[in-house]
């Protein structure tokens, strides 16, 4: 039986030695943590390698699924009746005097913008379609899906809103189309995310008329 002899002090590595592995080491981690962590899980790619890499679409498509499960989870809210009007209490009128009045300046109202898109989802995929729409500006659609029926989500998200945010305008599952209009309940961008169930490609055919900004696709 042979006995595996101890290291010397001069065969153990120096603190040095010690201390600049150490260094390399969260070197690395604190790399790989920037990009490809963040970007394949949260979607967040300071140094837009992870986009390069395509991680960051990854991290895209897991907080939309994310978003999709809890639209999906969560239950139509119940819209309390509105309270009765009061009747309004007869007044008076005394009878005015005749004077000129100032005729109100005319606002040109601002010309609404048409377009005409198509979205391709391969089976099991998931895509979106958004406008860029101010507060109260409305938008109407409408839009068929060629190929079977999918599962659909309107909503919008705010600019610069908490991670995970949207409020949901309507929603359905396999239908074959949809149409409509909403108002922006805050700035941000608005749209449609459609997800194909069936084991065909199906096209989407969108068209929006409205005041909005500009659209992402």
């Amino acid at each position: 039986m042979f006995n595996t002899p101890l290291p010397t002090v001069n065969e153990l590595p120096s603190t040095r030695k010690l201390l600049r592995s150490t260094v390399i080491a969260l070197l690395v981690a604190s790399g790989l943590l920037v990009t490809v962590v963040m970007p394949s899980e949260y979607a967040i790619d300071p140094t837009g390698v992870g986009r390069a890499l395509g991680l960051t679409q990854m991290g895209e498509l897991k907080i939309t699924l994310a978003q999709e499960a809890l639209a999906d989870a969560t239950p139509p809210q119940p819209v309390a009746p509105a309270a009765p009007a009061a009747p309004a209490p007869q007044v008076t009128q005394a009878q005015p005097i005749a004077k000129s009045v100032a005729q109100p300046e005319v606002t040109p109202t601002p010309a609404l913008k048409t377009n005409q898109m198509t979205v391709t989802l391969k089976p099991g995929e998931g895509k979106e379609i958004k406008l860029e729409v101010l507060k109260n500006k409305t938008v109407s659609y409408e839009w068929t899906a060629a190929g079977g029926p999918v599962n659909y989500d309107t909503h919008g998200e705010p600019y610069n809103g908490e991670k995970g945010y949207f409020h949901s305008y309507n929603k359905g599952r396999q239908v074959l189309s949809d149409k409509g209009e909403f108002a922006a309940v805050f700035d941000g961008t608005h749209g449609w995310f459609w997800r194909n169930r069936s084991d065909n490609n199906v096209t989407i055919s969108l068209k929006t008329t409205g005041d909005y900004l500009s659209v992402k696709q």
